[in-house]
């Protein structure tokens, strides 16, 4: 039996949150998805996730959520971290850093899903310990007989995301980048059956800058004055890999990069998020 896994890159703001729900609710009625896994660590407001919006990401049809660095940016989501069962932080923060190391769903006939979420060392903060060795600990951990395993590397580097899909290959059944918001070209099934893409790219407002709206980034970066960058509103589009992977074995047998465009939103653009 195959299961279809939707791996989908970082939700920014409100737009990022209709477009996802807008894009599973379509997925799930044609028959082409069994699992949705989502990083939300830009869902409120640009910058990290609420109690709130956690229950509102699971209810649009996601079945696991990820975070990267941006995992405590907000301090009320420190309770679901400790007590909910479907949020992961990396696995590399220091230990004693609240949240789960892996989470578990049950999709499709009974098959069990396990992801992780690992952060890169090049160029990120803070800092972490090695992302290989924690993700080697982390795998030695999960139960025996979960076999379909997904790996969100949130990392600035190609080189180090492409690096930890190789020695991960054959061993998880997806890896998918996630962090610079744009989507890369890469998407294959590794020799030994991983499917793996060094980024998924951005869901969220592609009228803008990473998400911001276009304006507020151009005026700082021109100006070298601070101001608030908002998140912008036109364009919404989720991005990801559709993954079918062989239940039985774990393997990757195919990996479809995708964009789905949302519905057009009547604004200037600078609405609120």
């Amino acid at each position: 039996m195959d299961l279809k896994l939707l791996c989908a890159g970082d939700v920014v703001g409100e737009p990022g949150r209709r477009v996802l729900r807008e894009a599973v609710e379509r997925l799930r009625r044609d028959g082409r998805l069994d699992c949705a896994i989502v990083n939300a660590e830009n869902a409120a407001g640009g910058s990290g996730l609420t109690p709130v919006l956690y229950d509102k990401i699971l209810q649009s049809g996601v079945d696991l959520i990820t975070l990267g660095d941006h995992a405590y940016r907000r301090n009320e989501i420190f309770p679901i971290l400790e007590t909910k069962d479907r949020l992961v932080r990396p696995i590399n923060f220091p230990a004693g850093a609240p949240g789960r190391e892996y989470a578990l769903a049950e999709v499709g006939t009974g098959q069990r899903v396990a992801v992780l979420a690992v952060m890169g060392r090049l160029y990120m903060k803070p800092p972490v310990d090695c992302p290989f060795r924690a993700v080697d600990r982390v795998l030695a951990a999960l139960p025996a007989d979960v076999k379909i395993i997904v790996v969100d590397v949130h990392a600035e580097a190609t080189s180090e995301k492409i690096a930890l899909g190789w020695h991960l290959d054959g061993r998880v059944s997806v890896v998918f980048g996630t962090h610079t918001h744009v989507q890369t070209a890469d998407e294959c099934v590794l020799p030994k059956g991983t499917a793996y893409i060094t980024d998924v790219g951005m869901t969220g407002p592609h009228d803008s800058v990473l998400g911001r709206r276009k304006d507020r980034v151009l005026g700082t970066m021109i100006s070298g004055v601070p101001s608030k960058f908002e998140v912008a509103c036109n364009d919404p589009r989720l991005c990801g890999v559709l993954v079918t992977v062989d239940a039985h074995t774990g393997r990757a047998k195919a990996i479809e990069r995708v964009q789905y465009k949302g519905s057009a939103q009547a604004t200037d653009g600078y609405g609120n998020s």
